[in-house]
This record gives C-alpha cells, sequence and structure tokens, in this order.
C-alpha cells in the first residue's frame, strides 16, 4: 500500500519536482518563486528592441544631419579676398554682438531664376542687402536695409573674371556685380564703420522655398496688385502668399502702392517680419515634420562664409535668436534722402546715418516707430534703379506728386524735415521729458507682421 500512496498532485513521493511551477518533491517545503529565465528573457528582448530603435533614430538623425550640411554651399573666394584687406576692415568693438549681412540675389542664371527675366549668363546682382545686427545681450535683432541706388564708395574689387574694378563713387548695389559679397562686405563696412562677421547670400529660388516649406506667409493687401513684370495678380484683402506669390511681392514695384523702392523695401521688411514670427511659432519649431523642410529649404538656399558653412552653426545662430522678443525684431532703412546730383539716386541722411551706424557699432539700442500713416498719404521718394542691373542704366520713374525734394546745391541736408531721414530728434529741452535710451527711427518691427 505504500507503494501506491500519492500526493495531493498525483505523484510519488518519488517523482521529481516540477519546474515549471516550482514545486519540489519534498511536501513540506515552501515552494519556490518563478524562475527568473522568463522575465530575463523578456528584458533581453526588449533592450534589444530599444537598442534597434535608437540606432535606427540616431542613423535617420545622421543622415538628416548630413543631408542639410550638405545643403549649405561656402563662400570660399569671398573669405579670400577679406583675409587681403583685412587691414583696412573696422575692428569689432563688443565680441558678442553680431552683425551679419544678408543679400538677396538677383542673379537670373540656373536654379530656375531664368523665369524672372534674360538669362545673365551668370552675373551678380543684388535685388535687396540688409545689414541684421545681434545684441551681445540678444535681446534686440535689427536689419537695416542700404537702398541699391544709394551712392557709395566702392572700392577697388576682384571681379569674377580676375580682373580688378577701380575705386569709384557709385551706387551701391554695383558692388555686388563688381565683387560679389566680398565687395558688398567692404563697401559697407568702409560706408557704416560696422565690421561685418558674417555673410548670407540668398537667391530666387531658395526664397520661394523658405516661404512654401512654412505653408506661406499672411500679407493684406488695401487694393488688388497686378504686376505683370512681377508675374503676380492678386487681390484686396487678407491672404497667405505661397513661395511664388511672396517673391513677386516683395519684388513688385509696377502695380502696387506707389510704384517707389522706398514702398518696396518697407514691403520687405515687413513680410520678413511676418516670416521670422511665424518660423518662431510653436507651428514650425516644434513639429519635426515642419521644421525639417524649413531647415531644408534655408539650407539650400543660401551661400555663406565659412564661419557659418555648417548646420550646428546655423542651430546655434538660430538658438541664440530664441530669446530676442519678436517686437524687437526691428526693420528700418538707413536714413537717406534724394542724392542732390540725380534725384533718381540715393544720399545719407547726416547726422542721422551715422548716429544709426556708432549705435550698431557700440551694440547701443536704438527704437522704431511707423515710417508714415497708415493711409500712406506721403509720396514716393523715387523708384529703384536700371533694371538690368548694368552700371550707367536707368528706367527709373520720376517721383510723383507729393515726393520729398531732394536739397538744392548749397542747402545743408536736414534731418528732421525729410520724410525718408528716419531718425527724429526725441524729447526737446522744453517738454521735460525723459530722454528715450536711443534715438528713434523709421521702421517696423516683427510683432506688427505684414499686416498692419
Amino acid at each position: 500500500m505504500d507503494a501506491d500512496v500519492t500526493d495531493s498532485a498525483g505523484r510519488t513521493p518519488a517523482e521529481p519536482a516540477d519546474t515549471d511551477t516550482g514545486v519540489t518533491g519534498d511536501n513540506d517545503a515552501e515552494p519556490t518563486a518563478p524562475g527568473p529565465n522568463r522575465p530575463r528573457h523578456w528584458l533581453r528582448w526588449t533592450a534589444l528592441g530599444t537598442s534597434v530603435v535608437v540606432l535606427a533614430a540616431a542613423g535617420a538623425g545622421w543622415w538628416f544631419y548630413t543631408k542639410l550640411d550638405g545643403n549649405i554651399t561656402t563662400d570660399t573666394t569671398a573669405a579670400a579676398e577679406l583675409r587681403t584687406y583685412e587691414k583696412e576692415r573696422p575692428t569689432p568693438i563688443v565680441l558678442d554682438a553680431k552683425n551679419i549681412l544678408l543679400v538677396g540675389s538677383d542673379s537670373r542664371s540656373g536654379k530656375g531664376n531664368d523665369k524672372y527675366g534674360r538669362d545673365d549668363s551668370g552675373s551678380q546682382r543684388s535685388d535687396t542687402t540688409m545689414l541684421l545686427h545681434l545684441a551681445a545681450d540678444r535681446q534686440s535683432a535689427t536689419a537695416v536695409s542700404i537702398p541699391r541706388d544709394l551712392m557709395v564708395d566702392i572700392p577697388s574689387c576682384r571681379k569674377q573674371d580676375g580682373t580688378r574694378s577701380t575705386p569709384q563713387f557709385a551706387q551701391f548695389n554695383w558692388a555686388f556685380q563688381f565683387g560679389g559679397a566680398a565687395c558688398t562686405i567692404r563697401t559697407v563696412e568702409k560706408l557704416t564703420g560696422v565690421r561685418v562677421d558674417h555673410h548670407m547670400v540668398v537667391d530666387f529660388s531658395g526664397f520661394k522655398g523658405i516661404v512654401d516649406a512654412v505653408d506661406g506667409v499672411e500679407v493684406c493687401l488695401k487694393e488688388p496688385v497686378e504686376d505683370i513684370q512681377a508675374q503676380l495678380r492678386l487681390p484686396a484683402g487678407t491672404q497667405t502668399l505661397d513661395g511664388e506669390q511672396a517673391l513677386g511681392f516683395v519684388r513688385a514695384r509696377h502695380g502696387i502702392g506707389d510704384g517707389s523702392d522706398t514702398q518696396r523695401m518697407e514691403r520687405q521688411q515687413r513680410f520678413l517680419g511676418a516670416l521670422f514670427k511665424k518660423v518662431r511659432s510653436n507651428g514650425v519649431l516644434l513639429n519635426p515634420t515642419r521644421l525639417y523642410p524649413v531647415l531644408d529649404a534655408a539650407t539650400k538656399a543660401i551661400t555663406t562664409d565659412p564661419g557659418l558653412d555648417s548646420l550646428t552653426d546655423l542651430y546655434e545662430l538660430a538658438r541664440s535668436m530664441q530669446s530676442v522678443p519678436v517686437d524687437k525684431v526691428q526693420f528700418m532703412t538707413v536714413p537717406r534722402q534724394q542724392y542732390r546730383a540725380d534725384r533718381n539716386r540715393d544720399e545719407l541722411v547726416q547726422p542721422d546715418a551715422q548716429r544709426l551706424f556708432e549705435r550698431l557699432r557700440d551694440d547701443e539700442p536704438v527704437s522704431v516707430s511707423a515710417s508714415r500713416p497708415a493711409s500712406g498719404a506721403d509720396g514716393p521718394r523715387g523708384t529703384e534703379g536700371s533694371s538690368d542691373g548694368k552700371p550707367g542704366g536707368t528706367d527709373r520713374e520720376s517721383a510723383g506728386p507729393g515726393a520729398t525734394a531732394g536739397p538744392t546745391p548749397g542747402d545743408e541736408p536736414s534731418a528732421t524735415a525729410d520724410v525718408a531721414s528716419g531718425a527724429t530728434a526725441g524729447p526737446t529741452a522744453t517738454t521735460g521729458a525723459t530722454p528715450d535710451p536711443g534715438p528713434t527711427f523709421e521702421g517696423s518691427n516683427a510683432a506688427a507682421g505684414a499686416c498692419e
């Protein structure tokens, strides 16, 4: 009978323990916890899967980084030319402040740009130029437009064919045509006394790509626009422009406003302010699926100096601007008036221009205010220069009714009387008001956008 004795599990005492349940052959022993094999097995697979995901993400991230980094074009020619003239360049005063020259390239060769005019066989043109000053504390950013028709001293520059131009007093945009970014930088530094730390050149197609990547930018039009030369037809009212429309909008001068270069620069400044505000919004910067197309378009669009020719460099620059309040991203045009020898050209208004340059050079604050009434009652100051971009040519229209007349020979320019001069005198001694921390110039800020 002893041989037939079984335990509650139906086994004889001699049977081995069930390794799956942890029950031993000793009926008096406490049951043991399940063995570690199964959880360890699960943890190993989890770790392996996580590693694969991390490696895949890292690989994709590296691929995206390499692609974006490879999009950027480096302007080694300008860097070499500037090194040659290092001794004549201004010395930086505030090292943490940054001055970046932004140039909109008007070349119609390659990259699909020929649709905006005849093929120019690769000649360089600067359609828009802005000097962007980033304050050392990154609490303000000021972009100063330099009119293409401003009369300036252009130094001798190395041309594309290896020859050198002769120093001359000519309209500003000739500098880019003569010697590209290097010649433009040297001209700006000679004009302002401000050291240019970096430069970026953006072409037509690149600008369109950036606007399309953010799903367009909103503008407001009081009247319909039809400019055949700019390939632009827009109804009145608030609307979102795609890249193609935006390019026409910022370049048009026929069939929009009074046709002046003054209004065109203001339009460019307001549009860039609205674009900046949209890129800074959470909908773009915090959304990888929207951010990547913006970065892809931006890196494809620019040609820059070796100091900004990597994605890391551009990221650090963009990150440093995150702390700049939107209403402290300011746009203005250098104080200028009609050139006394040719009303179709511009000249600086002094001492306003020098005061602005000194503030930028010393990294001291400046302020902006609306440049004209909302009704646009102020008349045109003159229109832009030669449509073919060649020295000596002009297709400028005469300033219409209400234009600010240029000074007569022998008159001193009046900073307070000229509508386009920019700076205001500030509080007078009779008001007893506390002076502003810096002079106020005509302009706008990014908070206002393009619709105000």
